[in-house]
Formats: C-alpha cells, sequence, structure tokens
C-alpha cells in the first residue's frame, strides 16, 4: 500500500501570462513545489498531468463559451504546454498527456509516451491512496479526483494547492466531491466576483 501525489496540468497557458490563464496558478505551481520539499516520506510516488492538444476539435474556438470550448492552450510543441518554471519535477516519475485529439479533463484519460494509463500505473506500485492538487479545481482536477475515486483510490483534494477558474464552478466541484466521498482539505485559490 502507498500513496501518490498526482498533479494536475500545471502549465504556463494555465498559469498568469498563458493563453488560459488562472488566477493564482504560478502561486499553486510554487506551493506544490514547497510542499514536494517539505514532505519527506508523505508520498511514495509522484506523477504529473498534462494537456497535450495537437486537434481537439471543438474544444478550442475562436469565440469561446468557457464551459465546453475554450481558447486554444496547451498545444503541443508550444511553450504554453510546458511545465510552469514554478513547479519543481524532479520528483515527477511519469507524464500522463491527455487530449491530443478531444478535451480530456482527467488525467486518467492520460497516458506516458509508453502508453500506459494513470490506474494501471498507480496500480502496478501498490498506490491504494491518492492526493490530487494542480489546476484547476474546478475542471481538471474536479475530473482527475473523481476518476480517482470511482476507480477505486481512497482521494484527497489538497484545496491550498489548487486554483480555480471561477467561484460559483469551484463551489459546485466541492459539492461533487462531498457527494462521492472524495475528501477535501484546505481551501482553494480562486479567483472572486467583481
Amino acid at each position: 500500500m502507498s500513496r501518490a501525489l498526482i498533479i494536475v496540468d500545471v502549465q504556463n497557458d494555465f498559469c498568469e501570462g498563458g493563453s488560459l490563464a488562472v488566477q493564482g496558478g504560478a502561486g499553486v505551481a510554487a506551493a506544490i513545489s514547497s510542499a514536494l520539499a517539505e514532505s519527506s516520506g508523505r508520498w511514495d510516488h509522484v506523477v504529473a498531468t498534462k494537456d497535450y492538444h495537437v486537434d481537439p476539435g471543438a474544444h478550442f474556438s475562436t469565440h469561446p463559451d468557457f464551459v465546453d470550448s475554450w481558447p486554444a492552450h496547451c498545444v503541443v510543441g508550444t511553450a504554453g504546454s510546458e511545465f510552469h518554471p514554478s513547479l519543481a519535477t524532479e520528483r515527477v516519475e511519469a507524464v500522463f498527456h491527455k487530449g491530443e485529439h478531444a478535451a480530456a479533463y482527467s488525467g486518467f484519460e492520460g497516458h506516458t509516451e509508453a502508453g500506459e494509463g494513470l490506474a494501471d500505473w498507480l496500480r502496478a506500485r501498490e498506490v491504494t491512496e491518492v492526493d490530487v492538487v494542480g489546476i484547476a479545481t474546478d475542471h481538471c482536477v474536479r475530473a482527475t479526483a473523481l476518476d480517482a475515486k470511482t476507480a477505486g483510490f481512497t482521494t484527497t483534494v489538497l484545496l491550498d494547492l489548487t486554483a480555480g477558474v471561477a467561484e460559483a464552478t469551484t463551489a459546485a466541484a466541492l459539492s461533487q466531491f462531498q457527494k462521492a466521498e472524495v475528501a477535501t482539505a484546505g481551501r482553494p485559490v480562486v479567483k472572486t466576483a467583481p
């Protein structure tokens, strides 16, 4: 039995200055790095996910609704798809790419370069518990945490190491976590309404 940290989509395009920036994203990248530095023995394994788009169809739009369609982001081969420089990646054992040709919010839709899925990777290492952090609380963190729970992992979202897009959708995500019996700790960074 072991515990893993899943770092969700802490990429340049989702942090300040990126094409789909989430307020507080860069701060979350730094906070995750601090947690990793201070976490002697807390996590047996550390993995990360990346939005990794080639042609995700209607997921990209020049007139996005910010619900089902978004501005182009995390395009393979661009600087925006890279991990934010404030995120320490030395302990990341595997990166799961998702969304080459689809929206793919959950890290469990992703795969390594060798084609291995996240659930199989974790089970092969006898992981039973996961902590989920990253960007955005109300989208890819939400989807990854809910899928982790569905896959049978004891799941906790460390909210103070997440950034949300908006108050309403973050509140909805927290409600979904509660209903799904996904544990939470802390409070998410989230843009407050003007």
